[in-house]
């Protein structure tokens, strides 16, 4: 499957290069704004009908450009999906399976990352923000800039390293990223295209927002979430309790303790109104960057991508701010893109798109053949033609984290209507959903001999994305 997506990916360039008709209206190579936020679930934009979230710079990027209304993760946790949308592969293929520190930076070097192999063909490459595989924070190969910090980092006043020299910041760690590629941008040379890469702390725990926007949304409210006895009764490994072990007692696990929430509460109309909050400054920092694009007139040669790295559970199923689990509120991510040259404004795309379809369309566009095979599937004729037919299935996965024991792990297969979760551990029950009639999988019907022909359908996908599973 993965050679035959690679030859499609080679006549797929072939005959939609930047030269042509659908590419790039002149022939200048196009500069790559790869945006990233931590922990992000759908829902929190204004582009996405969110009526309180003030976003007009994010939601700038969706209307000027398309809004994917089913995009997922293939692992819902912050190491391996940022790898598999800087590789374009499933976590059982890169190798970076957990946030688990050991090892994950020394695999994180040797990444054959589509930064890499945009600097390899002629662009300057930047990095700005959260690097996250592994405590590390040494450059990796492929990046010209350097601006990253050890593990979660901290949002206020970080220590950095700034071009391999670590320094004490004072501020505000969003803002300080975004001071960071906006200087990138402002001197950068129109002789050279470029691509950089902003990933952002934001809006991961513990959701500290700037000062200036500590009193935004003074009236914040999000709606109660009823969770129905059936939904609980389905889910058995959701229910399990475990007694947390203290943070000393992972031994050479977690990069680090978590930072201080510093008081803010706990309570779910604080959490999620500063969820907003941090998003603000988020939001400013794309403005100046549209602002940087515009002044040097080349916006409209710049693709400019808007992702997040997993999903939350903000209450559903009776979970609060966690994520790992196979359920779509924590696969599910907002992903939206900007470029003229290919992508009409105001575009939406139902089709189902992965973190893994990122690297093959970036480096299709750029007009780099990868180097090597991808999982992912280039979305290039996607972003063209809206009737394009998309994937009918994919697999996404979690795998064991000595810091999460109480979550096992997993594989899920998930169509345009079923999901299908099966536990890797012996004797764990799986869970069966009817997404076209059940979306909040609600009722498990694993056991319903209605559904039967449906379980064993997605049974064999399974085999098939795993075969050894």
């Amino acid at each position: 499957m993965k050679i035959l997506t690679y030859i499609t990916s080679l006549l797929l360039l072939l005959v939609f290069s930047p030269d042509s008709a659908i590419g790039q209206q002149q022939n200048e190579r196009p500069n790559i704004i790869f945006i990233i936020t931590d922990d992000q679930q759908k829902g929190l934009l204004g582009i996405e009908g969110n009526i309180t979230s003030n976003t007009p710079n994010i939601d700038r990027i969706g209307k000027e450009g398309v809004v994917f209304e089913n995009a997922f993760v293939v692992t819902p946790l912050c190491s391996p999906s940022r790898t598999s949308f800087l590789t374009g592969n499933y976590a059982h293929n890169h190798n970076v399976i957990n946030n688990d520190k050991l090892g994950l930076d020394v695999i994180s070097h040797t990444l054959l990352t589509w930064p890499r192999q945009l600097r390899e063909s002629g662009y300057a490459t930047a990095f700005f923000g959260k690097w996250h595989m592994g405590l590390d924070d040494s450059r990796r190969p492929g990046y010209d800039r350097w601006f990253s910090f050890k593990g979660q980092g901290d949002y206020i006043d970080g220590v950095v390293n700034d071009e391999d020299t670590r320094i004490q910041t004072t501020g505000y760690m969003t803002d300080i990223i975004n001071e960071k590629a906006l200087t990138f941008l402002e001197e950068y040379d129109k002789n050279q295209p470029f691509a950089m890469i902003v990933a952002h702390k934001a809006i991961h725990w513990p959701l500290l927002p700037a000062k200036r926007h500590e009193s935004l949304y003074p009236n914040f409210r999000v709606d109660s979430i009823t969770v129905d006895k059936n939904d609980l009764a389905g889910k058995p490994h959701l229910r399990r309790t475990l007694d947390r072990k203290k943070f000393y007692e992972y031994q050479n696990v977690l990069p680090e303790p978590p930072e201080s929430r510093r008081g803010r509460g706990r309570e779910r109309n604080i959490v999620v109104g500063d969820q907003h909050r941090c998003l603000k400054s988020v939001d400013e920092g794309i403005g100046q960057f549209f602002k940087a694009l515009e002044d040097k007139s080349i916006l409209d040669n710049t693709i400019i991508v808007y992702v997040s790295d997993n999903g939350m559970l903000m209450g559903e199923h009776g979970e609060f701010n966690i994520k790992r689990w196979a359920y779509d509120p924590v696969i599910r991510i907002p992903m939206l893109m900007r470029y003229p040259p290919v992508i009409r404004s105001k575009s939406t795309r139902e089709q189902m798109v992965l973190n893994i379809d990122i690297a093959p369309t970036l480096l299709q566009l750029a007009g780099v053949v990868p180097l090597e095979p991808m999982d992912g599937e280039s979305m290039v004729p996607l972003l063209k033609e809206a009737k394009t037919q998309g994937r009918k299935a994919f697999l996404t996965e979690y795998f064991l984290e000595k810091v999460a024991p109480r979550i096992r792990p997993w594989k899920a297969v998930r169509t345009e209507k079923w999901k299908y979760i099966q536990y890797i551990e012996e004797g764990m029950a799986p869970e069966l959903y009817h997404l076209e009639i059940d979306p909040g999988e609600t009722n498990n019907l694993v056991n319903d001999k209605a559904s039967t022909v449906h379980l064993e359908r997605l049974q064999q996908l399974m085999k098939r994305f795993v075969p050894e599973g």
